[in-house]
């Protein structure tokens, strides 16, 4: 272990809330797109994040993103026949994206990303206490 493992594991905190955060602002761009209806339909992206461990039983080393996935469910089917990318039926197929689950998922993962800003200044911090009584 590393005597700047503070710093590691929020550097990949960091990496992984940025990650997060790419995702969402993707969901969002597409909160509106509507597809042909012969087209699959834009689902919202879900970031998995897992602990990195250095062995088994070994202490964490930080976060990774373990997997990208689709969100699951049937997306909803408007029928608007007057629609450009209606289907044969006049029904749309709506994007599969809940705005106020992205919003939501938006502040945390906000948080997130200022909480492991805070975690490397106060690390920073701390390193240079540590350097200035080693002057003394």
């Amino acid at each position: 272990m590393t005597a700047f493992v503070t710093l590691d594991i929020a550097g990949s905190g960091l990496h992984v809330s940025r990650f997060w955060l790419d995702t969402i602002s993707h969901n969002l761009s597409n909160v509106n797109t509507v597809r042909p209806g012969d087209e699959e339909p834009f689902r919202a992206q879900m970031v998995i994040a897992r602990e990195k461990v250095s062995a088994v039983g070994g202490p964490g080393r930080g976060v990774e993103v373990a997997a990208v996935m689709r969100r699951p469910g049937d997306p909803a089917r408007v029928y608007d026949p007057q629609h450009p990318e209606a289907d044969e039926q006049g029904y749309v197929t709506m994007p599969h994206v809940d705005l106020a689950g992205q919003m939501a998922d938006l502040i945390l993962a906000t948080r997130s990303y200022q909480i492991n800003v805070q975690v490397l200044q106060d690390a920073r911090e701390a390193y240079q206490t540590a350097l200035r009584i080693g002057q003394r």
